[in-house]
C-alpha cells in the first residue's frame, strides 16, 4: 500500500478503536475507553519522532502508544500539557498584569 492511500484511509478513522482494528492490534476495551485520547496523542507523537514511512512503522508506533497505557496511566505518562502544570500554581503572563477583561 502506498503512503497516499494509507494517509487517506487513516484520515477517515474516527476513534482509537478504528486505528487499533485497522492495524490488527489486539486491545483491552477498558484501557482504550479510559485512555483513548492519550493513546492517539502518543501515537501522533511517536509518528513525528520516528518519521514513519511504512505501514509497519505506523503499526509499531500505535502498538507502542497503546502499550504505554497498558503498563502505566495518563497521570504518569503526562501526554497533554495540562499534566505538566505544577499543582497549586497559577501563572499569569507579565503582559496580562493590569489588563482589564
Amino acid at each position: 500500500m502506498n503512503m497516499p492511500n494509507l494517509h487517506q484511509e487513516l484520515a477517515e478513522m474516527t476513534s482509537a478503536e478504528d486505528f487499533l482494528n485497522y492495524f490488527a492490534i489486539p486491545f483491552d476495551t477498558h484501557i482504550v475507553e479510559v485512555n483513548r485520547l492519550h493513546i492517539l496523542q502518543r501515537f501522533r507523537d511517536y509518528l513525528k519522532k520516528t518519521q514513519a514511512e511504512e505501514r509497519s512503522d505506523y503499526a509499531h508506533c500505535l502498538e507502542q502508544a497503546y502499550q504505554d497505557f497498558v503498563h502505566s496511566d495518563a497521570l504518569t505518562e503526562k501526554v497533554f500539557k495540562v499534566f505538566h502544570r505544577h499543582s497549586g500554581e497559577t501563572r499569569i503572563a507579565v503582559t496580562d498584569i493590569g489588563r482589564r477583561t
